[in-house]
């Protein structure tokens, strides 16, 4: 991506216009001040910032259609979203390299084995072969479906975690009604639920 930059040079004062391919500049170039270049790129990084820190959870994860989309599962056959309607649904998007995500799977599965009304979905949100996911089941014992999530292309109308790991509950029509960032426990979905 080309950025058109307006330069003053710091010894003659002169102002000059550049394109240059990303705000990455070498310092000491002739002719190039990185001051403007730097200022504006903490301004752009600190609005996108407030409006990460400022927009509600439930924004991002909103819809105002059931949701449904269809994945494949991690050793089986696809799994669409509104096959699951008339129960509560939890989409935990985790990866196995995430360490609150391991520390929540213990929750998510017991959770899933104990209600009959809630079914857990495992949105393996990482680009991995099949045999690295194996070798982490192994470890963890996960009762719940485990789905493989394209992470260039993730199922709309979520697309891709703000955090991981992200729990999205659905409630029995198929509308997100609440949303997680970070881990949650058992306890905590219930609570939201049994309201």
């Amino acid at each position: 991506m080309l950025f058109g930059v307006r330069l003053k040079c710091a010894d003659c004062g002169v102002f000059t216009e550049r394109r240059v391919p990303h705000l990455n500049l070498t310092p000491g170039v002739p002719h190039l001040n990185l001051t403007p270049v730097k200022k504006t790129a903490s301004f752009v990084l600190l609005v996108l910032l407030l409006l990460l820190f400022t927009l509600p959870p439930q924004t991002a994860y909103a819809s105002d259609e059931p949701v449904d989309f269809t994945l494949q599962r991690l050793h089986g056959k696809e799994i669409s979203l509104k096959q699951l309607r008339g129960k509560w649904v939890v989409l935990n998007y985790w990866a196995t390299w995430c360490a609150p995500c391991r520390k929540e799977i213990p929750e998510l599965s017991a959770l899933n084995t104990a209600r009959e009304d809630i079914i857990v979905l495992g949105l393996a949100f990482e680009d991995a072969d099949t045999e690295s996911f194996d070798v982490f089941l192994k470890e963890f014992h996960i009762s719940y479906p485990v789905l493989l999530v394209d992470v260039y292309a993730p199922p709309e109308p979520f697309g891709a975690p703000r955090v991981l790991p992200t729990s999205i509950i659905l409630n029995p029509e198929g509308y997100p009604v609440k949303t997680f960032l970070g881990p949650v426990t058992r306890e905590q979905i219930e609570a939201f639920i049994d309201r």
